[in-house]
């Protein structure tokens, strides 16, 4: 415990930055999002009760909160963005960056490549059990 309030400064600090970056990131293609408000809600548990409440009370990230902690799982519906987002952006990269003079093969293949090993990794995680039936 001494750990824990010793460091607070640095998780409350990691967790506002993450939250920062993820909420740019809905504005920016390319900035993941999730990753950044997974990250946040990590650091909270350990800096920032109010914050990691309210993440976990928000309509559209606690959901997916509570599911990547209880089980490991994305949504399909998350899936399916993840995956439409980074089609776009490859997309983009295969059209814009032959453009530019100092271009390799690699500036683009090395990106595209991430983009389908994080792609294949977000694929292969499980999806949240459905919600038990209402009475």
């Amino acid at each position: 415990m001494q750990a824990r309030t010793r460091f607070r400064w640095a998780w409350w600090l990691l967790a506002y930055v993450s939250l920062g970056l993820g909420l740019v990131g809905v504005f920016v293609p390319g900035l993941p999002t999730t990753v950044f408000i997974l990250i946040a809600a990590w650091a909270a548990a350990r800096g920032s009760d109010r914050l990691r409440r309210r993440l976990l009370a928000h309509p559209h990230f606690g959901p997916a909160i509570v599911d990547w902690e209880r089980h490991g799982a994305v949504a399909r519906r998350g899936k399916w963005m993840a995956t439409a987002v980074m089609a776009a952006c490859a997309l983009v990269l295969l059209v814009v960056m032959p453009l530019f003079a100092a271009h390799r093969w690699w500036m683009t293949a090395l990106p595209i490549a991430c983009m389908a090993c994080v792609g294949a990794w977000l694929w292969c995680r499980p999806e949240p059990p459905a919600p038990p039936p209402r009475a």
